[in-house]
């Protein structure tokens, strides 16, 4: 481990004292507080508005890590983006030689003093047991609130449930309800946890309504001017009353008396939001979009009228900075993915930011956004993920979205994370909302997003087949059972069995005490403990009888997954104690929603025949999800060896589908073929051209799925690597193996390699 040039804390000051001094801004009282626990020793939840300086406390953990403790610190961030950005900002603080990152297709320094990571690589360090564990000090997990996200939620848990106990947490959190809760249930389940509040926007923040007219404040004081706070204004009252509703209501009874009903609103273009906050100098913007397209299609309208937001020396740096990305490119990748009208955007100050994009585009954008060049982005709510692109203001098209089957309202949650980007600390003295009209705005609904300046976090934690045979393969069946009723879930429902199973853990702790000092006791004495460790197992026996009498609901769901693991053969019963077999060796290598149909399909040879672009295309069925249900019938690559084993990967999913319907656990979406012909031909060095045109796929979707396809792959080699090792079936999965890994270079090639760093 490389040792820091930076000289440690004075003895005469407290180590809070020597990094308060060396920012250039004073430490709030709540970022205080917090660094004060960590310096005495405790983990702490830290819940406060987006741009509060919630990461001011996680940079005094690395100090603290390195400069008094000189231990090492994991930096964990939900999204590869974020953990990309959070590596180069310590790399600029530290020095490259401090700091690691490891996002699943980077290994950068892993072992690195300093280490940036997706929470998923984490997880998987912990199941491993891996040695970097040993002299771990910190962790930690910014945007924790992404717990009760409900694809990924579970993984945070599982950190939290299994990291190390000697390890401190620094959970950094948006604004939730029941933070309190969330900090009961981690002092429960690690000890010393404090929670730290803080509802102060450093940054006062005020709302708007943008009419066809003009921009309106949402709340007036007593003087009808702009207020934080105060009663909804009169005129946004006049405006909704005049409108028609167009739903039978007053436009109904307009008709039924024989009147013409009244026009609706004119709709607010989007170059007129831009022109409307350009005005009312409030740009820096971003105006959230809730669709791929709708951004794009907003950046084609502003150059279309003429607008222009920067300066001639702006434009020249913007130039400079854009065309060395595009630099390397042929004109053919120039052209395919629209790199002429990217650069016109962003020359007059407007950009999009989306999911399709390519990485590199989006990396471009957030730098020239940070750096006040560009001036307006029009972006999904995937920018709103902690993305260091503060705002003056940001601006909000529509107060519903598309959720994949219909449209939604926002919540008050999502209302709060996209708002939370407006005004920057340090640059503006206050930031500000804006909500475009439309005949659909409810100012009371609108009031109460507003004002609701939280939300909840709900467990999403569920067992599953990888998460039961890495558990049982570190503990016996009721110690995990015992572990799974410490879950987030379990506390939520019922939080007397979290604080009930802690203290079972801590009397079996004691009994095993009990029974070696019988053992190397003798007469008296021995008698003695045996009769202590006697009266301590019925007791345990009564918790465990009461435990199990009350909700359980999580061990019962381990149990159902653990009979099916035995039925398939990845668990084998010994003595009654489940222990994981060869095959299941393999499964605790496979993550993902699908981990255990991969498992079962290289357990049975269901990608016999197949080559390299095959295997690639394979592994992309495996991890693809349509956007939209009603995706049409997908073109699969030619041969019949694919399609011989597209048929035995459904033929496996229909048998585990039906199996975990029998054991009534969740049951899980059938693999989509939609992509599979598309990586075929890149896996077989087709152009990117030529793969983005047939597809009809962004240049950002092709490369996410392809990174996908990577992280299968990888863990496809993995798996039968050690497979091989353990000698199952040593040659099929070593030759697997190696195919696997000749697949994953087939595709990490052109704009996929270079996205790996964005």
């Amino acid at each position: 481990m490389t040792e820091t040039a930076v000289p440690a804390t004075p003895s005469t000051e407290t180590a809070l004292q020597f990094f308060a001094n060396r920012l250039a801004y004073p430490l709030d009282t709540f970022q205080i507080t917090a660094c004060e626990r960590l310096e005495e020793g405790r983990s702490v939840l830290v819940a406060a508005p987006t741009g509060s300086g919630k990461t001011t406390i996680a940079e005094f953990a690395v100090y603290l890590s390195r400069r008094e403790r000189d231990a090492r610190i994991f930096y964990t961030a939900p999204i590869k983006a974020l953990s990309n950005q959070k590596f180069r900002e310590l790399c600029d603080e530290y020095g490259e030689d401090e700091v690691g990152l490891l996002t699943g297709d980077l290994n950068i320094r892993g072992d690195a003093p300093i280490v940036v990571m997706t929470t998923e690589v984490l997880r998987n360090m912990i199941y491993a047991e891996s040695s970097a564990l040993t002299d771990l000090a910190f962790v930690v997990l910014d945007e924790v609130h992404f717990l009760g996200d409900r694809f990924r939620g579970a993984v945070w848990e599982e950190i939290i449930l299994h990291l190390p106990r000697h390890v401190r947490l620094v959970a950094l959190s948006a604004t939730v309800s029941n933070a309190e809760e969330f900090g009961d249930w981690m002092h429960a389940v690690r000890g010393d946890t404090d929670v730290i509040l803080s509802e102060h926007r450093p940054v006062p923040l005020y709302q708007h309504v943008l009419t066809p007219k003009e921009l309106l404040p949402l709340y007036v004081g007593r003087d009808g001017e702009l207020a934080a706070r105060g009663k909804l204004n009169p005129e946004l009252r006049m405006l909704e009353g005049g409108r028609g509703s167009g739903r039978g209501g007053r436009d109904g009874r307009e008709r039924s008396r024989g009147r013409a009903p009244q026009r609706r609103t004119r709709r607010v273009s989007r170059a007129d939001i831009v022109r409307a906050l350009d005005e009312t100098e409030l740009l820096p913007a971003i105006v959230f979009v809730f669709s791929r397209n709708g951004c794009d299609q907003a950046v084609r309208q502003c150059l279309f009228e003429g607008i222009t937001l920067t300066s001639r020396e702006e434009r020249e740096e913007i130039r400079r900075i854009a065309r060395a990305e595009v630099r390397d490119m042929s004109e053919e990748e120039r052209r395919v993915l629209g790199v002429r009208e990217w650069l016109a955007g962003l020359e007059r100050g407007v950009a999009a930011h989306h999911a399709g994009l390519l990485p590199a585009f989006k990396a471009v954008v957030e730098r020239l956004f940070q750096r006040r060049l560009l001036k307006i982005v029009f972006a999904t709510e995937t920018l709103a993920l902690g993305i260091n692109m503060p705002a003056r203001a940001v601006a909000i098209e529509r107060l519903d979205k598309f959720n994949g089957e219909q449209r939604v309202p926002l919540t008050s949650g999502e209302y709060t994370q996209l708002t939370g980007r407006a005004g920057r600390r340090g640059i503006d003295v206050e930031g500000h909302a804006v909500v475009v009209w439309s005949d659909g705005v409810d100012l009371e609904e609108l009031a109460h997003l507003a004002g609701a300046r939280s939300f909840p976090v709900n467990s999403s934690f569920r067992p599953t087949p990888n998460m039961a045979v890495n558990l049982l393969q570190r503990m016996d069946e009721e110690h995990v059972r015992e572990t799974l009723e410490l879950s987030f879930a379990q506390f939520q429902a019922d939080r007397a069995v979290v604080d009930q199973a802690r203290e079972l853990r801590a009397e079996q702790e004691s009994l095993a005490g009990y029974d070696a000092a019988a053992s190397r006791a003798q007469g008296s004495d021995q008698r003695r403990w045996e009769d202590r460790a006697r009266k301590l197992r019925r007791k345990i026996e009564r918790g465990r009888r009461q435990i199990a009498s009350r909700t359980g609901t999580i061990a019962r769901t381990f149990d159902r997954v653990v009979e099916m693991l035995v039925e398939l053969g990845y668990l084998e019963r010994v003595s009654g104690e489940p222990q994981v077999t060869i095959w299941g060796e393999l499964l605790r290598r496979i993550y993902g929603e699908r981990d255990l149909l991969v498992a079962e399909c290289l357990r049975e040879d269901a990608f016999r025949g197949l080559d390299a672009p095959a295997l690639a295309a394979i592994c992309c069925l495996l991890t693809y999800e349509p956007r939209r249900d009603d995706e049409g019938s997908p073109r699969l690559p030619g041969g019949a060896a694919f399609i011989a084993a597209h048929d035995r990967v459904l033929e496996t999913w229909v048998r585990l589908d039906d199996l975990s319907e029998r054991q009534r656990l969740p049951r899980s979406e059938m693999p989509h073929a939609g992509l599979a012909a598309t990586m075929h031909a890149w896996a077989s060095g087709q152009p990117i051209e030529r793969v983005l045109e047939e597809s009809g796929l962004g240049a950002g979707d092709f490369v996410r799925w392809t990174k996908q396809t990577i992280d299968l792959l990888d863990q496809v080699y993995q798996a039968c690597e050690a497979g091989a090792r353990l000698g199952v079936e040593a040659d099929r999965l070593d030759t697997l193996a190696q195919l696997a890994r000749s697949a994953k270079r087939s595709v990490r090639r052109g704009i996929v390699e270079a996205s790996s760093t964005s």
